[in-house]
């Protein structure tokens, strides 16, 4: 077998893989990834049993045939080379990695042993593969990282038929992140766990994305990457009912000018005090207070405010506010129902995008 390919198009391709496969293993082969080799070009597929991952990355090649090699040993050297093009030659058990004056020598492994990973061919949905990446993104800071959070570690995906829409949600308890976007067509329920959006979001581009469902699983298809993602099993809560109705005082104001000054009196916020932050509307005014050990700050803004209220006093956790603002180009919309009611972020006019979020206590 040889093959010449461009280095770009194959150090993007292994850079997909080497965020897949794992460095350590008690199974080596699980740190290796698997190269199918065709006349159209190369198949390069590797797994660490929760994401099985498969990419092609078009190249020149003669005399077929399939080889598996350490991923992240060949993921460096392919990065390392000098020359544009690559060629790549397998000489029974050891594949050539050439490019201007380098050459390598790479020992290959047992193809045969490798675990076997499949793809299926039919498709169950398509959805708009941007539009799928960006509400994914938008909610994706509001997942839990902690382990004993279950279903909190995964971000729920909901279709509406009757609203030709669909709703990525997530949560960890303190905080919901929630965005609808637009799709035609009726899919599942499900949970995928935040760590497989992460990889999931990487690969979506624009174009079309294709769902299939199966046991536990989701497969997604693009034009140049398969993937099998493993959701996760269990009830997510009712996130509807921590969505204040009852709003008493609504502020606009730009989210840029919000993020800054958060920002700004953050500095002086007790980080062991839920780096807390305080919001002071009144007449028309934003006033944002914090302080700690080594003193205050304070800054204030000029908002648009309506509601039945004329004042009201919250705080907040500064970090969850920066988090909830950063999907929110243009006005911002804070709404408010209470003191020590959650609290509605969302971007002025609309845009599907909503962050609720608990209140310190003031």
């Amino acid at each position: 077998m040889k093959a010449h390919v461009t280095k770009k198009t194959l150090s993007e391709g292994l850079g997909l893989l080497e965020r897949v496969v794992p460095s350590r293993s008690s199974n080596p082969l699980l740190t290796s990834l698997k190269v199918e080799a065709s006349e159209a070009g190369l198949t390069l597929s590797g797994t660490n049993l929760e994401i099985d991952l498969s990419c092609f990355v078009p190249a020149e090649v003669q005399e077929p045939k399939d080889f598996v090699v350490p991923a992240h040993l060949f993921a460096q050297i392919v990065r390392n080379l000098g020359g544009e093009l690559v060629e790549l030659e397998l000489v029974g058990q050891e594949l050539a990695v050439r490019s201007g004056g380098s050459d390598f020598k790479l020992q290959t492994g047992d193809t045969e042993a490798y675990p076997p990973l499949s793809f299926p061919s039919n498709a169950d949905l398509s959805l708009n593969a941007e539009e799928l990446a960006r509400a994914l993104g938008s909610v994706r800071y509001a997942a839990s990282n902690e382990a004993f959070q279950a279903v909190f570690r995964g971000i729920k995906l909901e279709h509406h038929a009757d609203t030709g829409s669909a709703r990525v949600v997530a949560s960890d308890g303190y905080r919901v992140a929630i965005r609808d976007f637009p799709v035609s067509g009726d899919g599942r329920n499900l949970i995928i766990p935040a760590r497989s959006v992460d990889e999931l979001i990487r690969v979506l581009k624009d174009g079309e994305v294709r769902f299939t469902y199966g046991e536990g699983m989701l497969s997604v298809t693009t034009d140049r990457v398969r993937m099998n993602l493993k959701l996760l099993d269990g009830d997510f809560p009712d996130y509807e009912r921590v969505i204040p109705k009852d709003i008493k005082l609504q502020v606009t104001l730009p989210a840029t000018a919000l993020k800054e000054a958060v920002n700004r009196v953050a500095v002086l916020a007790d980080k062991n005090a839920n780096n807390r932050v305080e919001f002071l509307v009144s007449e028309g005014q934003l006033r944002l207070a914090a302080e700690g050990d080594y003193g205050r700050a304070q800054d204030t803004l000029t908002v648009t405010q309506g509601g039945v209220e004329p004042a009201m006093s919250l705080a907040f956790n500064a970090r969850h506010v920066l988090d909830a603002l950063g999907p929110i180009e243009g006005e911002a919309e804070l709404l408010f129902s209470g003191s020590t009611s959650p609290a509605i972020f969302r971007a002025s006019g609309g845009g599907g995008y909503m962050a609720v979020m608990v209140t310190l206590r003031v």
